[in-house]
């Protein structure tokens, strides 16, 4: 597929297309190659994007390091089990300022290294934010709360905030897990995971109980929310934009999950 010259008028037009504007509290989710060529790259984005929603508000993106998890869900495949005991005895602790992201893109890559941003305290699941709300949006990231009520998506719900998808689809919708965490259905699961941190100065392999992550479904949910709700959509080179109410999306995804859902795995 050909790469369109993208320059940040270009990214800021398709963003006032989509209906950001000043003030507004969105949840980013972006793949920076899906869209062509970037004059800027990464850069260019954070900016037009910071710049769109002005002083007042307030932009937040997925941060996740969950290579910081034990080896036995998986997400060390690269080595044999017989290595999954050295792993959890010396992967690296957690550190906000210098962990870096997981398969979250460039542009979430750079995002937490931005000046002004702060990123909040969950060794796997992170988010950063910058502007007005960042702070508390990112506070109190419970480790065993990852996407529930009370976790910075569950904050983003109070304060009526907006998902913003940019090259990706609702399989990268991180709000999609605060309904599944509110939603009641039969075979929910419930696990416990592990990740490296820091307690009192010292390094744990830190054990916390937590809501099972899936998104197997997610994708079907999207493309049943924008039968029935509003999605403004532009283009942006190759990559298309999709901004949406955060609560109609998750409230639509509640009664989904909960009519649709049957979760047998054990």
């Amino acid at each position: 597929m050909e790469k369109k010259l993208i320059l940040k008028s270009d990214v800021l037009d398709a963003l006032e297309k989509t209906g950001v504007k000043h003030g507004q509290v969105i949840m980013v989710h972006t793949s920076l190659g899906s869209i062509g060529y970037v004059c800027g790259g990464a850069q260019t984005i954070i900016e037009a994007l910071t710049e769109a929603v002005g002083k007042d508000g307030t932009i937040m993106m997925p941060t996740q390091s969950w290579k910081n998890l034990d080896p036995e869900t998986g997400v060390h495949w690269e080595v044999n089990k017989d290595c999954w005991q050295a792993i959890r005895d010396n992967w690296p602790p957690y550190d906000k300022n210098i962990t870096p992201t997981n398969t979250m893109g460039a542009v979430a890559e750079m995002f937490r290294q931005w000046s002004g941003t702060i990123r909040s305290d969950h060794p796997a699941r992170s988010v950063a934010a910058f502007g007005k709300y960042a702070e508390y949006l990112t506070q109190e990231h419970d480790m065993s709360n990852i996407f529930g009520d009370g976790s910075p998506i569950g904050k983003l719900y109070e304060l009526d905030a907006y998902v913003l998808l940019i090259g990706v689809g609702y399989d990268k919708n991180t709000s999609l897990h605060l309904a599944d965490a509110r939603a009641e259905y039969e075979g929910k699961r419930f696990c416990t995971e592990h990740s490296a941190v820091t307690e009192n100065g010292k390094r744990v392999w830190k054990a916390y109980d937590t809501l099972y992550v899936d998104g197997e479904d997610f994708e079907q949910i999207g493309s049943a929310f924008e039968k029935v709700h509003e999605v403004k959509k532009a283009m942006l080179g190759n990559a298309v934009l999709r901004l949406m109410k955060q609560r109609e999306l998750v409230d639509f995804a509640v009664r989904w999950i909960e009519k649709n859902r049957t979760l047998t795995k054990q």
